[in-house]
C-alpha cells in the first residue's frame, strides 16, 4: 500500500450537522443550533478540523473533463455541446446555482474568533477561508459574470437574499481582496495534500489571469481599459513563485518519458514540479474508472485538431508539412513533439498485460485515438487506483507569467528562456524565440483566434499552442477558450484519423497491415485475411455518418477522416460564453437579471 501523509478529514456538512439542524439551501433556511460555535471553535484543532473539512481537490477524473473542447469527441450530454446542438433556456439549464460551499466558508467567518490562539494562527485558517471564498466566486463569476455578493450566512427572513447581483466589477474586485489576505497569511509550511502559500499564489495568478484576458478580448463587459490590472497581478504572483526557488519543471534527461511521469506515478509528493498533490490511496480512492473511460472503450476520445497542434521535433510547424491533413495515424506520429507520444497512444505501444503491439480500436462514433495521460499501464486495481494527482504544475505557472506578459506587451526573450522554454527543454525542443513568432505567426492560428491582433500577436499564439499541448486533459481547455473569446472553435465537430479509402492499414508502424477497411453492406468473411505474421486483420465496414458500417468517415466509402457527429453546432456570441440563473431562482427573487441574452 502506498505511503502519504494522512490528513483527517470530516466533511464540513458533516461538521455542520452537529451545529445546525443540517438543513439544505442555506440561502432560505436559518441554521438550528444544536451545539453552539463557541464549544466548537476553540482550539486549532477545531479550525484544522473545519478547514480540512473544506478541501476538494480534483482527482484523476479531471482528465476526462476535455469532452467539453475541441480536445476530444465525446457521446456523452456534456453542458455546452447539449446547448450548441439544442434548444437551452434556464429551464434546462439549472445547474450551478449552488451555494452551500459558500455558506460553509462564511459560517467559519463568522465563528473563528472564538478560538483561543494567537493570531496568526487565526489568520493562516482566515486565509484558506476567503482563498476558498475567492475560488468560489472566480468560478460563478465565470458561469454567470454578475452574482449576489454575500458574506454572511443568512436568515430566511433577510431581505439580503432578495438583492440584485453585485456587478461583475464589484464581485472580483473582492476576489482579489480575499487572494491579497490569503497570500500574505496562508502559511508555507501546511499538510501534504492541503493547500499552502504557494498554491494560494497558484491561484492568485490563475484568477487573475482568467479575469485580465476575459475582460481584454470580451467587448460586451466594456471593462477592458481594466484588463492590464489584473494582467499585472498575474504576472507578480507567478514570478513570486518562479523567485521563491521551490519549484523546478521534472526531468531526468529522459524527453521520451518525463512529461508522461507526471500523470502516471505512483508518488508525486516529493517531485518539485508539483506545488499541489492528491496523494490517492487505494483504501481511499476505489472510484476512479478514468482506466476504462480514457483507452476508448466508453464515452471519449481525443481529437485530430490537438494531434495537429503539436510542433514536429525540430521545432517547426506540423500544418506547415505539404498534404498533412492526408495522413495517416502512423505518419502524424513520426518526429513530432515528444509530449504527443506521452498523450496520445502511439503505433508501437504496448498495452499491458502482454508484449505485442496494441492495434488501435475504431470505433464508431469515436476518432480511432485512445488518450494515454491519464491511463496506467498496468493490470493491477492497486496500482492504477493508487495514482497521484498533480493539482498544481509549476509549468503552468511559467505558462500563466509568460501569456500575462505577452499580454501586457512586455514579454522579452529573457521571459521566454525563463518560462516557456523550459517546458520545451523537457522534451528537448528547440526554444521558442520572440521575433521569430511575432514575425511569422502560424496561419492556422491566426485563423482559430482572429482577435489576437498586434505586434506580440505570433507569441501570444505560440504560447496558446504551448499552453494548449502542455496541459491537454488536465481541465483547462473550456475555461481558456472561454476567456479568449474563442467559443466558436466549439462548432467544429471534432474528428479522428484519416483513410482514404478501402484496403489495408498498418497502424502499429512496423509497415504490415493490421486492419481492413471494407465498404458498408459487404460482409465480413468469417476467414479473414492475414499478414505475412499470419496473423488475421481486424475488419471495419465503412460508410456515411449514421449509415450501417462499422466506421464512419467523412466521404463514406471514399474515405476521409473518422467523424463523430453531423449535427450542426452553433455558439451564440456572447450568449453561450454564460449560463442562465436557473428559473426558480428568478422566480424566488425577482430582482435578479439574466446575463447577456439569456431569459
Amino acid at each position: 500500500m502506498k505511503r502519504f501523509k494522512s490528513i483527517y478529514i470530516i466533511p464540513v456538512a458533516t461538521i455542520l450537522c452537529f451545529s445546525t439542524a443540517c438543513k439544505k439551501d442555506f440561502l432560505d433556511r436559518f441554521p438550528q443550533t444544536q451545539i453552539t460555535p463557541e464549544v466548537f471553535f476553540n482550539t486549532e484543532e477545531d479550525l484544522a478540523l473545519y478547514m480540512n473539512g473544506m478541501l476538494s481537490l480534483p482527482n484523476r477524473n479531471t482528465y476526462l473533463n476535455d469532452q467539453s473542447t475541441d480536445n476530444a469527441a465525446t457521446t456523452a450530454a456534456v453542458e455546452i455541446k447539449s446547448m450548441m446542438t439544442g434548444s437551452p433556456s434556464s429551464q434546462t439549464i439549472t445547474g450551478g446555482w449552488s451555494w452551500s460551499r459558500l455558506r460553509d466558508i462564511n459560517y467559519f467567518l463568522e465563528n473563528y474568533q472564538k478560538a483561543a490562539v494567537s493570531d496568526d494562527i487565526k489568520n493562516h485558517y482566515v486565509g484558506l477561508a476567503r482563498y476558498y471564498r475567492a475560488i468560489f466566486y472566480s468560478n460563478m463569476v465565470n458561469r454567470y459574470s454578475d452574482v449576489p455578493w454575500y458574506d454572511k450566512t443568512l436568515n430566511p427572513t433577510d431581505e439580503a437574499l432578495k438583492d440584485p447581483a453585485a456587478p461583475r466589477t464589484e464581485v472580483m474586485k473582492k476576489v482579489m481582496e480575499d487572494l491579497d489576505f490569503a497570500v500574505k497569511h496562508v502559511r508555507e509550511n501546511v499538510p501534504t495534500g492541503t493547500p499552502g502559500k504557494w498554491a494560494v499564489y497558484f491561484m492568485q495568478a490563475k484568477i487573475a489571469l482568467h479575469e485580465g484576458t476575459y475582460r481584454k478580448y470580451h467587448d460586451e463587459l466594456n471593462l477592458k481599459n481594466t484588463a492590464n490590472e489584473f494582467l499585472q497581478v498575474a504576472v507578480t504572483a507567478s514570478e513570486e513563485i518562479m523567485k521563491s526557488g521551490k519549484y523546478v519543471i521534472f526531468s531526468s534527461g529522459k524527453p521520451d518519458q518525463d512529461y508522461a511521469t507526471l500523470f502516471e506515478s505512483l508518488d508525486l509528493t516529493n517531485n518539485k514540479e508539483v506545488i499541489l498533490v492528491n496523494a490517492f490511496d487505494q483504501g481511499k480512492n476505489v472510484t476512479q474508472n478514468v482506466n476504462g473511460v480514457v483507452f476508448g472503450d466508453y464515452e471519449q476520445s481525443p481529437s485530430r485538431d490537438l494531434v495537429q497542434t503539436y510542433l514536429m521535433k525540430d521545432g517547426k510547424r506540423f500544418t506547415d508539412l505539404p498534404n498533412y491533413s492526408k495522413f495517416g495515424f502512423v505518419e502524424e506520429f513520426k518526429n513530432r513533439d515528444p509530449r504527443l507520444n506521452q498523450t496520445y497512444i502511439y503505433p508501437e505501444w504496448k498495452r499491458e498485460p502482454g508484449s505485442t503491439t496494441y492495434v488501435q480500436r475504431l470505433n464508431k462514433n469515436f476518432t480511432g485515438y485512445h488518450q494515454r495521460k491519464g491511463y496506467v499501464n498496468s493490470t493491477d486495481q492497486n496500482v492504477y487506483n493508487s495514482i497521484d494527482f498533480p493539482v498544481h504544475r509549476y509549468a503552468e505557472v511559467l505558462l500563466m507569467f509568460a501569456e500575462a506578459k505577452a499580454e501586457l506587451g512586455t514579454l522579452t526573450q529573457v521571459d521566454l528562456n525563463s518560462s516557456i522554454n523550459l517546458l520545451r527543454k523537457r522534451v528537448d525542443l528547440p526554444d521558442l524565440m520572440l521575433a521569430e513568432a511575432n514575425g511569422n505567426p502560424d496561419p492556422k492560428l491566426k485563423m482559430d483566434f482572429p482577435k489576437v491582433t498586434g505586434t506580440n500577436a505570433g507569441v501570444i499564439l505560440e504560447i496558446r499552442r504551448e499552453r494548449r499541448v502542455e496541459l491537454a486533459f488536465e481541465n483547462s481547455r473550456l475555461n481558456d477558450l472561454m476567456r479568449w473569446n474563442a467559443g466558436k472553435l466549439l462548432e467544429k465537430i471534432p474528428e479522428g484519423m484519416y483513410f482514404p479509402s478501402v484496403g489495408n492499414y498498418d497502424l502499429t508502424g512496423d509497415g504490415i497491415p493490421d486492419i481492413k477497411l471494407i465498404p458498408e453492406g459487404q460482409t465480413i468473411p468469417s476467414d479473414r485475411e492475414k499478414n505475412s505474421l499470419g496473423v488475421a486483420l481486424v475488419y471495419y465496414t465503412i460508410g456515411k455518418f449514421d449509415s450501417t458500417a462499422g466506421v464512419y468517415l467523412s466521404n463514406g466509402t471514399a474515405g476521409g477522416s473518422m467523424v463523430t457527429d453531423v449535427r450542426k453546432r452553433t455558439f451564440i456570441e456572447p450568449m453561450y460564453y454564460y449560463r442562465p440563473i436557473p428559473e426558480t431562482q428568478m422566480i424566488l427573487n425577482p430582482n435578479l437579471k439574466q446575463p447577456f441574452g439569456w431569459k
